[in-house]
C-alpha cells in the first residue's frame, strides 16, 4: 500500500504534495504517544505564607491582565 500512495501523491501538483507531507506530519504529531509519567505535586502548599495577602479572584484577574499585554 505504501508504493501505491506514494505513487499518487507523485502524481499530484507540487502544492497539493506539499498538503499531503503537511497532513502525515500532523498525523504523526497526534499520535505521538502521551506521557505517562505522573505530574508531581510537591509544591503544594510553597506559597501558603501568602494565603492572607492573595485570594484567588486577585490571582485570576492578575492573571488576565498579563495575558492581555
Amino acid at each position: 500500500m505504501n508504493s501505491q500512495i506514494a505513487e499518487t501523491v507523485s502524481k499530484m501538483p507540487p502544492q497539493l504534495q506539499k498538503e499531503v507531507e503537511d497532513f502525515v506530519l500532523f498525523l504523526a504529531k497526534r499520535e505521538r504517544p502521551r506521557s505517562t509519567r505522573k505530574l508531581l505535586q510537591n509544591w503544594a502548599g510553597a506559597l501558603k505564607e501568602y494565603r492572607e495577602t492573595f485570594t484567588s479572584v486577585s490571582l485570576q484577574k492578575k492573571a488576565l491582565e498579563w495575558r492581555l499585554e
